[in-house]
């Protein structure tokens, strides 16, 4: 288990109603309607839903760490890089899992320096971190 040498930041959210609630911040900078999909029973309504979240989350802490990663290297890494984050839900033996697919796209670096700069950044992403041996994580360079 990893542990924090020391809380650098910590976010406040509390949620409500549960998947077809609300979920919002104690700073009030989100206030998310929460919908569930159609394909897990729910009338997609007009609110996201965890695994939306998750995704989101995921995609910009990669993105964040590859920036990081990169200018440690003293690499330049092209602002029109991005990751998409596919964020799985289904059933294991006991409950329910999510799986994640990151697609990292770097235009103009050459497919050596990118996969390196992907490499260092899984080994420091905080999701990365909290989900691996947890869960799938499949990463792969456009």
């Amino acid at each position: 288990m990893n542990k924090l040498e020391k809380v650098v930041y910590t976010a406040h959210a509390t949620s409500t109603g549960g998947r077809d609630g609300i979920s919002k911040t104690d700073d009030g900078k989100l206030n998310l309607k929460l919908s569930v999909p159609k394909a897990m029973g729910g009338d997609d309504g007009a609110g996201t839903n965890p695994e939306q979240l998750f995704a989101c989350g995921y995609s910009a802490c990669f993105l964040g760490a590859m920036k990081a990663m990169a200018g440690k290297e003293k690499i330049a890494l092209p602002e029109t890089t991005t990751v998409s984050a596919d964020v799985s839900f289904g059933p294991i033996v006991k409950g329910y899992c999510i799986a994640v697919k990151l697609a990292v796209k770097v235009p103009g670096m050459d497919a050596a320096t990118a996969q390196k700069i992907v490499n260092l950044a899984h080994e420091i992403c905080p999701y990365s971190n909290a989900t691996r041996g947890n869960i799938e994580v499949e990463i792969t360079l456009a």
